[in-house]
Protein backbone atom coordinates (compact mmCIF):
# COMPACT_ATOMS: atom_id res chain seq x y z
CA UNK A 1 0.00 0.00 0.00
CA UNK A 2 1.12 3.55 -0.70
CA UNK A 3 2.40 5.64 2.19
CA UNK A 4 1.87 8.97 0.48
CA UNK A 5 1.06 12.01 2.57
CA UNK A 6 -0.86 14.84 0.91
CA UNK A 7 -0.13 18.43 1.88
CA UNK A 8 -1.38 21.90 1.07
CA UNK A 9 0.61 25.05 1.68
CA UNK A 10 0.65 28.70 0.65
CA UNK A 11 3.83 29.01 -1.42
CA UNK A 12 4.84 31.94 -3.65
CA UNK A 13 1.28 33.27 -3.56
CA UNK A 14 -0.23 29.94 -4.62
CA UNK A 15 -2.20 27.32 -2.77
CA UNK A 16 0.03 24.39 -3.69
CA UNK A 17 -0.71 20.69 -3.36
CA UNK A 18 2.16 18.24 -3.02
CA UNK A 19 2.73 14.63 -1.96
CA UNK A 20 5.58 13.31 0.17
CA UNK A 21 6.97 10.01 1.31
CA UNK A 22 10.14 8.96 3.10
CA UNK A 23 12.99 10.56 5.01
CA UNK A 24 16.48 11.45 3.89
CA UNK A 25 18.05 13.53 1.11
CA UNK A 26 15.40 15.33 -0.88
CA UNK A 27 14.33 14.28 -4.37
CA UNK A 28 11.78 16.47 -6.17
CA UNK A 29 9.78 15.04 -9.09
CA UNK A 30 8.18 17.52 -11.49
CA UNK A 31 5.40 16.43 -13.87
CA UNK A 32 4.38 17.70 -17.31
CA UNK A 33 1.06 18.25 -19.10
CA UNK A 34 -1.54 16.77 -19.00
CA UNK A 35 -0.30 15.22 -15.78
CA UNK A 36 -0.32 15.67 -12.03
CA UNK A 37 1.89 14.45 -9.19
CA UNK A 38 0.23 11.06 -9.76
CA UNK A 39 2.42 10.41 -12.80
CA UNK A 40 5.21 9.62 -10.29
CA UNK A 41 3.15 7.03 -8.39
CA UNK A 42 5.58 4.22 -9.25
CA UNK A 43 8.68 6.18 -8.29
CA UNK A 44 7.68 7.81 -4.99
CA UNK A 45 7.59 4.66 -2.89
CA UNK A 46 10.60 3.05 -4.53
CA UNK A 47 12.83 6.07 -3.89
CA UNK A 48 11.46 6.52 -0.36
CA UNK A 49 12.20 2.88 0.45
CA UNK A 50 15.80 3.47 -0.63
CA UNK A 51 16.26 6.25 1.94
CA UNK A 52 15.13 9.44 0.23
CA UNK A 53 12.49 12.01 1.04
CA UNK A 54 10.46 12.26 -2.15
CA UNK A 55 8.27 15.24 -3.00
CA UNK A 56 5.95 15.42 -6.01
CA UNK A 57 4.05 18.72 -6.33
CA UNK A 58 1.23 19.66 -8.63
CA UNK A 59 2.74 22.42 -10.78
CA UNK A 60 0.89 25.72 -11.05
CA UNK A 61 -2.13 25.48 -13.33
CA UNK A 62 -2.60 21.74 -12.90
CA UNK A 63 -4.01 19.25 -10.44
CA UNK A 64 -4.90 20.64 -7.03
CA UNK A 65 -2.55 23.63 -7.18
CA UNK A 66 -3.98 27.04 -8.07
CA UNK A 67 -4.61 27.88 -11.74
CA UNK A 68 -3.48 31.48 -12.42
CA UNK A 69 -5.16 33.23 -15.36
CA UNK A 70 -2.40 35.60 -16.53
CA UNK A 71 0.20 34.29 -18.96
CA UNK A 72 2.91 36.19 -17.06
CA UNK A 73 2.22 33.90 -14.13
CA UNK A 74 3.65 31.01 -16.16
CA UNK A 75 6.95 32.76 -16.83
CA UNK A 76 10.08 30.85 -15.87
CA UNK A 77 11.03 33.02 -12.89
CA UNK A 78 7.61 32.55 -11.29
CA UNK A 79 7.71 28.77 -11.59
CA UNK A 80 11.30 28.61 -10.35
CA UNK A 81 10.16 30.63 -7.34
CA UNK A 82 7.37 28.09 -6.74
CA UNK A 83 9.79 25.20 -6.44
CA UNK A 84 12.43 27.07 -4.46
CA UNK A 85 9.63 28.25 -2.17
CA UNK A 86 8.60 24.62 -1.74
CA UNK A 87 12.16 23.74 -0.68
CA UNK A 88 12.09 26.60 1.83
CA UNK A 89 8.75 25.38 3.16
CA UNK A 90 10.17 21.87 3.58
CA UNK A 91 13.28 23.19 5.31
CA UNK A 92 15.75 21.93 2.69
CA UNK A 93 18.59 23.93 1.19
CA UNK A 94 18.85 21.76 -1.91
CA UNK A 95 17.47 18.71 -3.71
CA UNK A 96 17.95 16.37 -6.62
CA UNK A 97 15.44 17.21 -9.35
CA UNK A 98 13.92 15.09 -12.06
CA UNK A 99 10.99 15.76 -14.33
CA UNK A 100 9.19 15.26 -17.58
CA UNK A 101 8.13 17.74 -20.24
CA UNK A 102 7.56 21.18 -18.69
CA UNK A 103 8.63 19.80 -15.33
CA UNK A 104 12.02 18.82 -16.70
CA UNK A 105 12.54 22.25 -18.26
CA UNK A 106 11.84 23.86 -14.88
CA UNK A 107 14.44 21.57 -13.31
CA UNK A 108 16.95 22.92 -15.85
CA UNK A 109 15.88 26.48 -15.09
CA UNK A 110 16.44 25.96 -11.37
CA UNK A 111 19.87 24.44 -12.04
CA UNK A 112 20.83 27.46 -14.14
CA UNK A 113 19.32 30.23 -12.01
CA UNK A 114 19.63 28.75 -8.52
CA UNK A 115 22.44 26.15 -8.69
CA UNK A 116 22.97 26.34 -4.93
CA UNK A 117 19.53 24.70 -4.55
CA UNK A 118 20.44 21.76 -6.79
CA UNK A 119 22.46 18.69 -5.75
CA UNK A 120 21.90 17.14 -9.14
CA UNK A 121 19.51 16.83 -12.07
CA UNK A 122 18.23 13.62 -13.61
CA UNK A 123 16.91 14.41 -17.07
CA UNK A 124 14.07 12.19 -18.22
CA UNK A 125 13.28 12.11 -21.96
CA UNK A 126 13.77 15.87 -22.51
CA UNK A 127 17.55 16.37 -22.85
CA UNK A 128 17.46 20.18 -23.01
CA UNK A 129 15.12 22.96 -24.07
CA UNK A 130 13.39 22.46 -27.41
CA UNK A 131 15.64 23.52 -30.28
CA UNK A 132 14.09 26.78 -31.50
CA UNK A 133 16.26 29.34 -33.30
CA UNK A 134 13.43 31.90 -33.27
CA UNK A 135 10.11 32.42 -31.52
CA UNK A 136 8.40 29.04 -30.97
CA UNK A 137 5.07 30.45 -32.15
CA UNK A 138 6.54 31.29 -35.57
CA UNK A 139 7.94 27.80 -36.09
CA UNK A 140 4.91 25.97 -34.75
CA UNK A 141 2.47 28.06 -36.79
CA UNK A 142 4.49 27.31 -39.92
CA UNK A 143 4.15 23.61 -39.15
CA UNK A 144 0.48 24.12 -38.46
CA UNK A 145 -0.09 25.50 -41.94
CA UNK A 146 1.13 22.20 -43.41
CA UNK A 147 -0.72 19.77 -41.15
CA UNK A 148 -2.39 19.58 -37.77
CA UNK A 149 0.03 20.63 -35.04
CA UNK A 150 -1.09 20.58 -31.43
CA UNK A 151 1.13 23.52 -30.48
CA UNK A 152 -0.21 25.83 -33.19
CA UNK A 153 -3.71 24.56 -32.31
CA UNK A 154 -3.29 25.91 -28.78
CA UNK A 155 -1.73 29.15 -30.03
CA UNK A 156 -4.33 29.92 -32.71
CA UNK A 157 -7.49 29.08 -30.78
CA UNK A 158 -6.78 28.78 -27.05
CA UNK A 159 -10.38 29.38 -26.03
CA UNK A 160 -11.69 26.77 -28.46
CA UNK A 161 -9.02 24.29 -27.43
CA UNK A 162 -9.78 24.85 -23.76
CA UNK A 163 -13.50 24.37 -24.28
CA UNK A 164 -12.98 21.21 -26.33
CA UNK A 165 -10.61 19.61 -23.82
CA UNK A 166 -12.65 20.69 -20.80
CA UNK A 167 -15.76 19.21 -22.39
CA UNK A 168 -14.19 15.79 -23.04
CA UNK A 169 -11.56 15.10 -20.36
CA UNK A 170 -11.77 11.30 -20.44
CA UNK A 171 -11.50 11.12 -24.22
CA UNK A 172 -8.61 13.55 -24.56
CA UNK A 173 -6.59 12.08 -21.70
CA UNK A 174 -7.01 8.53 -22.93
CA UNK A 175 -6.02 9.49 -26.46
CA UNK A 176 -3.01 11.61 -25.44
CA UNK A 177 -1.65 9.03 -23.02
CA UNK A 178 -1.87 6.25 -25.59
CA UNK A 179 -0.45 8.17 -28.54
CA UNK A 180 2.57 9.26 -26.45
CA UNK A 181 3.23 5.74 -25.23
CA UNK A 182 5.48 3.19 -26.86
CA UNK A 183 2.36 1.53 -28.27
CA UNK A 184 1.15 4.73 -29.96
CA UNK A 185 2.15 6.51 -33.14
CA UNK A 186 2.22 10.28 -32.79
CA UNK A 187 2.99 10.62 -36.49
CA UNK A 188 -0.65 9.73 -37.18
CA UNK A 189 -1.63 13.05 -35.61
CA UNK A 190 0.35 14.95 -38.23
CA UNK A 191 -1.53 13.21 -41.06
CA UNK A 192 -4.55 15.43 -40.41
CA UNK A 193 -5.03 18.79 -42.17
CA UNK A 194 -4.96 22.24 -40.57
CA UNK A 195 -8.23 23.11 -38.90
CA UNK A 196 -8.62 19.70 -37.28
CA UNK A 197 -9.20 19.67 -33.53
CA UNK A 198 -6.81 17.82 -31.28
CA UNK A 199 -9.54 15.34 -30.36
CA UNK A 200 -10.17 14.60 -34.03
CA UNK A 201 -6.49 14.27 -34.88
CA UNK A 202 -5.66 11.82 -32.09
CA UNK A 203 -6.12 8.15 -33.06
CA UNK A 204 -8.64 6.02 -31.21
CA UNK A 205 -6.84 4.04 -28.48
CA UNK A 206 -7.63 0.46 -27.46
CA UNK A 207 -9.94 -0.11 -24.51
CA UNK A 208 -8.49 -0.03 -21.02
CA UNK A 209 -6.85 -1.61 -19.15
CA UNK A 210 -3.48 -1.36 -20.88
CA UNK A 211 -0.34 -3.06 -19.66
CA UNK A 212 0.72 0.14 -17.90
CA UNK A 213 -2.55 2.02 -17.19
CA UNK A 214 -5.67 0.76 -15.44
CA UNK A 215 -9.14 2.26 -15.50
CA UNK A 216 -8.84 3.57 -11.96
CA UNK A 217 -5.47 5.20 -12.70
CA UNK A 218 -6.99 7.01 -15.69
CA UNK A 219 -9.93 8.01 -13.52
CA UNK A 220 -7.52 9.80 -11.17
CA UNK A 221 -6.47 12.09 -14.02
CA UNK A 222 -10.01 12.50 -15.33
CA UNK A 223 -11.23 13.50 -11.90
CA UNK A 224 -8.48 16.09 -11.44
CA UNK A 225 -8.80 17.68 -14.88
CA UNK A 226 -12.59 17.66 -14.71
CA UNK A 227 -12.19 19.87 -11.68
CA UNK A 228 -9.21 22.12 -12.56
CA UNK A 229 -9.71 22.18 -16.34
CA UNK A 230 -7.02 22.20 -19.03
CA UNK A 231 -6.60 25.98 -19.16
CA UNK A 232 -3.56 26.07 -16.89
CA UNK A 233 -1.72 23.49 -18.98
CA UNK A 234 -2.60 25.34 -22.18
CA UNK A 235 -1.21 28.52 -20.61
CA UNK A 236 2.18 26.82 -20.36
CA UNK A 237 2.05 26.49 -24.17
CA UNK A 238 0.85 30.06 -24.65
CA UNK A 239 3.76 31.31 -22.54
CA UNK A 240 6.29 29.60 -24.84
CA UNK A 241 7.41 32.80 -26.61
CA UNK A 242 7.72 34.66 -23.32
CA UNK A 243 9.82 31.89 -21.81
CA UNK A 244 11.96 31.44 -24.92
CA UNK A 245 12.73 35.17 -24.82
CA UNK A 246 13.35 35.04 -21.07
CA UNK A 247 15.83 32.19 -21.42
CA UNK A 248 17.58 33.85 -24.36
CA UNK A 249 18.14 36.92 -22.17
CA UNK A 250 20.13 34.95 -19.61
CA UNK A 251 23.89 35.15 -19.78
CA UNK A 252 24.13 31.38 -19.66
CA UNK A 253 21.78 28.50 -20.45
CA UNK A 254 24.10 25.65 -19.50
CA UNK A 255 23.57 23.65 -16.31
CA UNK A 256 26.69 23.22 -14.19
CA UNK A 257 25.35 20.90 -11.51
CA UNK A 258 25.80 17.09 -11.78
CA UNK A 259 23.65 15.83 -14.65
CA UNK A 260 22.31 12.39 -15.48
CA UNK A 261 20.05 11.46 -18.39
CA UNK A 262 17.58 8.64 -18.90
CA UNK A 263 15.49 8.15 -22.04
CA UNK A 264 13.64 5.56 -24.08
CA UNK A 265 14.75 4.65 -27.58
CA UNK A 266 11.36 5.53 -29.12
CA UNK A 267 10.38 8.83 -27.47
CA UNK A 268 8.55 11.06 -29.96
CA UNK A 269 9.58 14.22 -28.09
CA UNK A 270 13.26 13.31 -28.09
CA UNK A 271 13.17 12.50 -31.81
CA UNK A 272 11.27 15.57 -33.03
CA UNK A 273 11.87 18.64 -30.83
CA UNK A 274 15.57 18.61 -29.98
CA UNK A 275 17.34 18.58 -33.33
CA UNK A 276 19.54 15.87 -34.79
CA UNK A 277 21.47 13.56 -32.46
CA UNK A 278 20.34 15.17 -29.18
CA UNK A 279 22.22 12.68 -27.00
CA UNK A 280 25.47 13.68 -28.69
CA UNK A 281 24.73 17.32 -27.87
CA UNK A 282 24.11 16.88 -24.15
CA UNK A 283 27.49 18.36 -23.21
CA UNK A 284 26.63 21.55 -25.09
CA UNK A 285 23.78 22.11 -22.61
CA UNK A 286 25.06 20.40 -19.44
CA UNK A 287 28.63 21.01 -18.33
CA UNK A 288 28.81 18.11 -15.87
CA UNK A 289 27.29 15.05 -17.57
CA UNK A 290 27.84 12.07 -15.26
CA UNK A 291 25.92 9.24 -16.99
CA UNK A 292 23.48 8.57 -19.83
CA UNK A 293 21.18 5.58 -20.13
CA UNK A 294 18.81 4.56 -22.93
CA UNK A 295 16.27 1.85 -22.15
CA UNK A 296 13.86 -0.10 -24.31
CA UNK A 297 10.21 -0.65 -23.51
CA UNK A 298 8.27 2.59 -23.33
CA UNK A 299 7.62 5.85 -25.11
CA UNK A 300 7.41 9.40 -23.80
CA UNK A 301 5.61 8.31 -20.62
CA UNK A 302 8.50 6.10 -19.59
CA UNK A 303 8.09 6.46 -15.82
CA UNK A 304 4.58 5.03 -16.06
CA UNK A 305 5.20 2.56 -18.86
CA UNK A 306 8.40 0.95 -17.61
CA UNK A 307 8.64 1.81 -13.91
CA UNK A 308 10.80 -1.15 -12.91
CA UNK A 309 13.63 -0.14 -15.24
CA UNK A 310 13.17 3.58 -14.53
CA UNK A 311 13.32 3.07 -10.77
CA UNK A 312 16.42 0.90 -11.13
CA UNK A 313 18.23 3.56 -13.16
CA UNK A 314 17.08 6.42 -10.91
CA UNK A 315 18.46 4.60 -7.86
CA UNK A 316 21.73 3.88 -9.67
CA UNK A 317 22.08 7.55 -10.59
CA UNK A 318 21.26 8.69 -7.05
CA UNK A 319 23.74 6.21 -5.55
CA UNK A 320 26.42 7.42 -7.95
CA UNK A 321 25.69 11.06 -7.06
CA UNK A 322 25.75 10.34 -3.32
CA UNK A 323 28.93 8.32 -3.66
CA UNK A 324 30.63 11.07 -5.63
CA UNK A 325 29.47 13.68 -3.12
CA UNK A 326 30.81 11.67 -0.19
CA UNK A 327 34.30 11.61 -1.70
CA UNK A 328 34.48 15.34 -2.35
Amino acid sequence: MANWTHHRARINGLDMHYVTEGEGPLVVLLHGFPHTWFSWRHQIGALAAAGYQVVAPDLRGMGQTDVPDRLEDYRVDNVVADICGLLDHLGHDSAVFSGLDYGQFIAYDIAIERPERVRGVIGLQNPFYAAYDRLPSEIERERGREHFNHMSYYLDDPDGARADLDGHPREILTKIFHVLSGDGDFMQVWQHPPGTTYRQALPQPPALPWSWLSEWELETYVSEYSRCGFGGGINWYLAADMNWTYRKSRADNVTRTPFYFLCSASDVDLMNWHGDDPIDKLKEHHADVRAVRTVSGGGHLLAMENPTEVNKVLLEFLAHLDGASSTN
